[in-house]
């Protein structure tokens, strides 16, 4: 690829060499060098706290995950706290449970 990309480079005039490296450094900046780190940070859960702010808690415990792939089970456990009234309690419990799955989830799939 980089034999094209160089090949690519030399039959361009010297204003398209420039927008050709300029798009290269765009899509550079874009690239996540400090990607987080694989070790948790566990924020101690308080004795009150919030489904919401648990949710924010743990995913600053684990900076690693994907969002996205938390997304519809820590809705569900929220729904059922807010619509059916579970306890917050219970609530966070599940989220701890959840999240913690997901991090040993995520070390497998590194490992493999």
């Amino acid at each position: 690829m980089f034999k094209r990309l160089k090949h690519i480079f030399s039959e361009l005039p010297e204003a398209d060499q420039k927008s050709l490296v300029d798009f290269g450094e765009f899509l550079l900046s874009r690239v996540d060098r400090n990607p987080p780190s694989l070790e948790i940070n566990l924020i101690p859960r308080p004795e009150t706290e919030s489904v919401v702010s648990a949710i924010k808690r743990l995913t600053q415990s684990y900076p690693m995950l994907d969002r996205g792939k938390l997304f519809n089970e820590t809705s569900s456990l929220m729904t059922q706290h807010v619509m059916q009234g579970r306890a917050t309690s219970d609530v966070i419990d599940d989220l701890e449970t959840l999240f913690t799955k997901h991090y040993h989830q995520f070390l497998t799939k590194l490992q493999n």
